[in-house]
């Protein structure tokens, strides 16, 4: 592969400011500096910069081994098997610093440990000659970098130079370095020419990068989505072609993937590429099929609005659990399967437990969805009998529960997608509104802080006794 020179963007060219970036990552860079190393800001929070967007987090690269980094800070704490890291922890922050990487191996490895599944691997090009396979993992280091048979990517600690770091990062957007020591952006791949353009355009040859990691297709979306770009006419046909291996990656990181997807504020228009490209069914196989079909000759626009109410909240800077975005994207799905189960004559609440742990135990195929987060789910469900519920003392003891937010919030929802119990939503509004919890002085707080000021016990005072009983002489 022959050397790429890079573009350097001088600091009267660029708009980037160091008054932008977080101080934490300006004292991490200067100290790597200082040291003599290279210290570059990369990744989003450059791209963010770049477009005058606020970034919400500041990655680093140098030269420094993990080792290095490590003996630089104090505060520091290695993580990672795919990808060896260092954290550096401030009071309320960390940046993450990490090695330059290549895509060749060469250089010893350190310190890195990783389970491995002989049955699927091969052996790259650090392996003994001859050995695959269950012999190529005896080895008594293990290989630096380590690919599927298909060319998935499971352990990637091969160090590099800065050209090469750029080469195998993922998007040109998010390819561009901050060099401290002039103020420069330093370009090797074209990233300033697709953010002027709007394109998300991965690195090299699009199958072959995204056949080595899937979840890159998803994390195109998220950025096209999220930035407003389009995505590069290769990117995208390659998309559109290996789709499918989205279903081979991890379901513990696309949890972590699709919270990204839809918590950003664009959650809707995200929803909608992912339909279009059809990676959506490739996530969410079950809802997918769901969504192609109607009820009563009406299609299913229920997620299409339900991330649109998420992306209202989101945006007036609310914070919206993970349970609440589940439960209002699979909510209609999981009714309309529930209604299913009651007409065979099981009970509503245990049809309503049945039908979430059916839908969810499929899902986490694709989708690692933590089991708090179901129960959570259905107790969103279960209490949405309890709003028609509204004599006696009862109403007053569902208000007080902790469970009430949720399943409130969800009831507000459905009824403004389907138009349907509006009376009871006006009943409840007037009643929240008269009966509002006011907290209640208890008179605990002021005595518990006197209590605090004065020992619980009283000291013995005086010099010890002897068994004897004789006073013992001060020392």
């Amino acid at each position: 592969m022959s050397p790429l020179q890079p573009t350097i963007i001088s600091r009267p060219e660029h708009c980037i400011s160091r008054k932008w970036i977080s101080p934490n990552a300006i004292r991490v860079l200067y100290r790597l500096k200082d040291a003599g190393k290279y210290a570059y800001l990369v990744g989003g929070g450059v791209r963010d910069l770049l477009l005058g967007r606020e970034p919400k987090d500041f990655d680093i690269v140098t030269d420094a081994t993990p080792g290095e980094i490590k003996k630089l800070f104090r505060n520091c704490r290695l993580i990672g098997r795919r990808f060896r890291l260092a954290h550096i922890h401030f009071h309320n922050e960390i940046i993450e610093v990490a090695t330059f990487r290549s895509n060749s191996t060469g250089e010893p490895d350190e310190e890195a440990t990783v389970e491995f599944k002989a049955a699927t691997l091969v052996a790259l090009p650090n392996s003994e000659p001859g050995t695959t396979g269950v012999s190529a993992l005896k080895r008594s280091k293990p290989p630096l970098m380590l690919k599927t048979v298909g060319g998935m990517i499971l352990r990637d600690n091969v160090f590099g130079s800065p050209e090469e770091d750029a080469r195998r990062r993922d998007f040109t957007v998010n390819a561009l370095f901050y060099n401290i020591a002039d103020f420069s952006v330093i370009d090797y791949v074209g990233g300033m020419q697709d953010l002027r353009n709007g394109f998300i355009r991965i690195i090299g040859d699009p199958r072959v990068r995204f056949t080595e990691d899937p979840v890159r297709m998803v994390r195109a979306i998220r950025f096209a989505a999220g930035l407003g770009f389009e995505i590069e006419g290769n990117t995208y046909h390659a998309m559109l072609e290996l789709k499918e291996k989205v279903a081979l990656a991890s379901s513990a990181r696309m949890y972590e993937e699709v919270l990204k997807l839809f918590m950003l504020g664009e959650g809707e228009k995200t929803y909608q590429m992912l339909r279009k490209i059809g990676l959506f069914g490739v996530i969410f196989p079950s809802l997918n099929d769901w969504v192609d079909t109607e009820s009563d000759d009406f299609p299913h626009i229920w997620i299409g609005k339900a991330l649109g109410r998420v992306d209202t909240l989101v945006q007036s800077g609310k914070q919206v659990p993970p349970h609440i975005l589940f439960a209002l994207l699979f909510g209609q799905y999981v009714e309309e399967k529930a209604t299913e189960l009651r007409k065979t004559g099981i009970p509503a609440l245990d049809s309503i437990t049945r039908t979430v742990a059916e839908v969810l135990a499929e899902q986490t195929q694709r989708v690692q969805i933590p089991k708090k987060i179901a129960l959570a789910m259905r107790d969103i469900y279960w209490n949405q009998s309890r709003f028609e519920k509204r004599e006696g003392k009862t109403p007053r003891y569902f208000l007080r529960r902790s469970v009430f937010g949720d399943a409130y919030e969800y009831l507000c929802f459905s009824s403004e997608a389907t138009g349907e119990k509006k009376e009871i939503i006006e009943w409840w509004k007037e009643f929240i509104e008269t009966n509002r919890p006011v907290p209640v002085a208890t008179g605990y707080e002021k005595k518990s802080c006197k209590l605090s000021a004065r020992p619980l016990y009283k000291k013995r005072r005086g010099r010890l006794r002897s068994k004897s009983g004789k006073q013992k002489p001060k020392s």
